[in-house]
C-alpha cells in the first residue's frame, strides 16, 4: 500500500460569481472528504490541502470529477507538495525593492516548452515583470492584476499550458496549513 502524503490542490479559475463559482468552501471540503483525508480549504478561491495515497494525476482527476458532479463547474486543478511551494517561495526573484503583495506565482502541472519560454523572456510588459527561474513563473504586477496584459490567461495562451496564479500570502498560508496536517 502506498504511503499517504499531504498535497496542495489549487483550483484553476474559481470566481466569487459566475459559472466557476463554488458557493461554500465548507461544502467543497465535505465532498472532497469522501475521497481524501484531512481536507481543509483556504479562502474562496479554490485552495485545498489534503492527504492522499494517490498519484497527483489521480488526485487532480478525482477533484475535477467530484466538483463537476456535486457543484457543477469543470475546474482544472494543479497538485503540488509543500516542498514544491516552499521552493517556489524561496526562489522568488522579486525581494529587494519590490512590494511582495504585488508578486504573483504561476503554477502548472504541465512541462514548460523551452522554445515558448525563450519567446516569453523577450517580451516587454509595460512596467510589469515576468521572471522565469528554473521553469517557474513569477510576475510582478505593480498595479491592479485584473487589468494587466501579463496575467494567468495570457501565460496559458502563450505557453500552451493550464495554470493558476496565487500571491505570496496565499502560498505561505497553504504551506503552514500542510505543516499542521502532520
Amino acid at each position: 500500500m502506498k504511503k499517504k502524503k499531504p498535497y496542495i490542490v489549487l483550483l484553476r479559475g474559481v470566481m466569487p460569481t459566475g459559472k466557476n463559482r463554488i458557493p461554500k468552501m465548507s461544502f467543497l471540503q465535505e465532498i472532497l472528504s469522501t475521497e481524501f483525508d484531512s481536507v481543509r480549504t483556504y479562502i474562496q478561491s479554490g485552495n485545498i490541502v489534503l492527504i492522499s495515497d494517490r498519484s497527483r494525476s489521480e488526485i487532480a482527476k478525482n477533484v475535477f470529477e467530484l466538483i463537476k458532479k456535486h457543484i457543477g463547474p469543470e475546474l482544472s486543478s494543479i497538485v503540488v507538495t509543500r516542498e514544491e511551494i516552499q521552493e517556489i517561495l524561496d526562489k522568488n526573484p522579486f525581494w529587494a525593492d519590490y512590494d511582495i503583495s504585488r508578486v504573483f506565482f504561476t503554477l502548472t502541472n504541465d512541462i514548460l516548452d523551452s522554445e515558448l519560454l525563450e519567446k516569453m523572456k523577450k517580451e516587454i510588459f509595460d512596467g510589469q515583470e515576468l521572471k522565469i527561474v528554473e521553469n517557474k513563473l513569477y510576475m510582478y504586477l505593480p498595479k491592479d492584476a485584473s487589468r494587466t496584459k501579463l496575467n494567468n490567461n495570457y501565460l496559458e495562451k502563450k505557453l500552451k499550458i493550464v495554470a493558476t496564479t496565487r500571491n505570496f500570502n496565499t502560498l505561505t498560508k497553504l504551506v503552514e496549513m500542510v505543516e499542521k496536517l502532520h
